[in-house]
């Protein structure tokens, strides 16, 4: 006669207590990717976006809390975003509020990098303050390029952007290029800080703009979005 192999008392409540918490870890998950900031303290906020994030769909932003997008636009002296062109237009037709975002190298002298983004973004009262991130150190150029050429670059293609534009531009500053260059309080401008779930306040000053979380998940895409929030 076989008999059967009893489950004891401690396996059973340990085995409950792997599956609890792999529910809540789910649920944890779930909340995270899920995340904006609350209406009540941030009521107007956005999306950044990209030919990496497939497919716009604009009026799904909007149903999901957008009212103001910024688009990839270019980077360096040469490279533009794929998507930049089409959903331009796509993004004004949805009542969105667009912006533009250049990717700043401070490999590529101003001027070069000044003319990709002033060709591909319209001279357009109605956009958005354009957007420059400043994620690449200097440190990675083939040629050393010093923290005081970084600034006066920097500052050269402000002018020639902001001229073109009409209006100061905004600074997108990852906490590296703040911590090796100080920028923040260097140059005088708007800042758009990245800091998924907490407000950040890496630049010693405050933010105007904020992605609040990097991979936000909803059925208006596919992919993760990149989730702003504007302060008040």
């Amino acid at each position: 006669m076989i008999r059967k192999r009893s489950f004891s008392w401690p396996r059973r409540i340990a085995a409950l207590l792997l599956l609890t918490l792999l529910v809540v870890a789910g649920w944890v998950w779930w909340q995270v990717q899920h995340w904006q900031p609350p209406q009540d303290r941030f009521p107007v906020q956005g999306v950044l976006i990209g030919a990496r994030d497939g497919a716009a769909d604009f009026n799904g932003y909007k149903a999901v809390g957008a009212s103001f997008v910024y688009l990839e636009a270019s980077a360096g002296a040469r490279a533009r975003d794929g998507a930049f062109a089409r959903n331009l237009p796509l993004a004004r037709r949805s009542a969105l509020r667009v912006g533009a975002l250049h990717y700043y190298d401070p490999c590529i002298p101003a001027e070069r990098q000044a003319a990709n983004f002033v060709t591909i973004v319209p001279r357009d009262a109605g956009l958005l303050p354009p957007a420059i991130a400043l994620t690449k150190l200097a440190t990675a150029c083939a040629n050393p390029v010093s923290e005081a050429a970084v600034e006066s670059e920097l500052t050269t293609f402000l002018n020639q952007v902001e001229g073109h534009v009409g209006q100061p531009a905004v600074l997108k500053i990852s906490p590296e290029f703040e911590e090796h260059y100080g920028i923040a309080s260097r140059i005088e401008r708007n800042l758009w800080l990245d800091r998924d779930w907490f407000e950040p306040g890496y630049a010693g000053r405050p933010w105007t703009i904020w992605t609040a979380n990097s991979s936000f998940a909803s059925e208006a895409s596919d992919e993760p979005l990149r989730w702003l929030a504007l302060r008040p």
